[in-house]
């Protein structure tokens, strides 16, 4: 991955002001939520079930229209100018959602066809995200014959096809053994010493504490706290963003 320029660096990665999203049963998803991710930063959401990570995801994406807010990724208006900017993010979701009756090397490739990736650039990406994901065996297997681990290694492939600028992470370690989680730590930190701007959502609270330098705290679809985590461990005076989380997410 290459450096990114002087320019991108000067311009957060993404900038989140005001988002508001009630749905139609009355649920407020988001109460106004406001972030900003710096350019080649990397950033943890953290917050409980139903606390706002995935709506707030979603709607930075452009998977579901906020009532309010803007979103804006390296500049870039999310939802005036949808295209531009879904180009400079890939996801690697929670849910495993890879077409069954496609090889590993199709979904890859195909994938790349919807960010306008040439066929013959995303033959060669694909090749060296098979080798760097330790797939290259599987190349011509079905994605449904993988094992849970292995179908995770290629949504994390398939997310960086297009060679995005700001990668999301949701929950990229579910149910993988600590082995590979290890090994994915190790690339995702490589990524990001590369100049990807990445946000990752976890349960896992020291995978938060071992890559992300910044966090923000989200509960009940608000941000309840954030900072960088030194910042964040002072202010509340403890030695870890477990314990961070527990005083934030559980206070009053």
């Amino acid at each position: 991955m290459s450096g990114r320029s002087g320019r991108d660096r000067e311009t957060p990665a993404l900038r989140v002001e005001g988002l508001r999203k009630t749905y139609r049963d009355g649920f407020e998803a988001l109460g106004g939520v406001s972030l900003e991710v710096g350019a080649g930063k990397f950033f943890g959401l953290l917050g409980p079930n139903g606390a706002g990570k995935t709506t707030l995801i979603n709607s930075i994406v452009s998977l579901a229209r906020p009532d309010a807010g803007t979103v804006e990724v390296f500049g870039c208006d999310a939802h005036r100018d949808f295209r531009a900017a879904r180009r400079m993010i890939g996801v690697s979701p929670q849910e495993i959602n890879l077409d069954k009756f496609l090889t590993v090397r199709e979904a890859l490739v195909y994938h790349a066809g919807y960010f306008g990736v040439p066929k013959k650039k995303a033959e060669l990406r694909a090749e060296e995200l098979l080798e760097r994901f330790s797939l290259t065996e599987k190349r011509a297997s079905r994605v449904n014959t993988l094992s849970g681990g292995m179908k995770r290694r290629v949504l994390f492939a398939r997310a960086l096809m297009h060679d995005p600028k700001v990668l999301f992470l949701d929950e990229p370690t579910a149910g993988v053994d600590i082995e590979l989680r290890q090994s994915l730590w190790e690339y995702i930190r490589e990524l990001n010493r590369g100049g990807l701007t990445i946000l990752l959502t976890t349960h896992y609270l020291e995978e938060a504490e071992a890559l992300c330098e910044e966090i923000a705290l989200i509960n009940g679809g608000r941000i309840v706290d954030a900072g960088t985590k030194d910042e964040l461990k002072s202010r509340h005076g403890v030695r870890s963003v477990e314990e961070v989380y527990l005083k934030v997410v559980h206070r009053g």
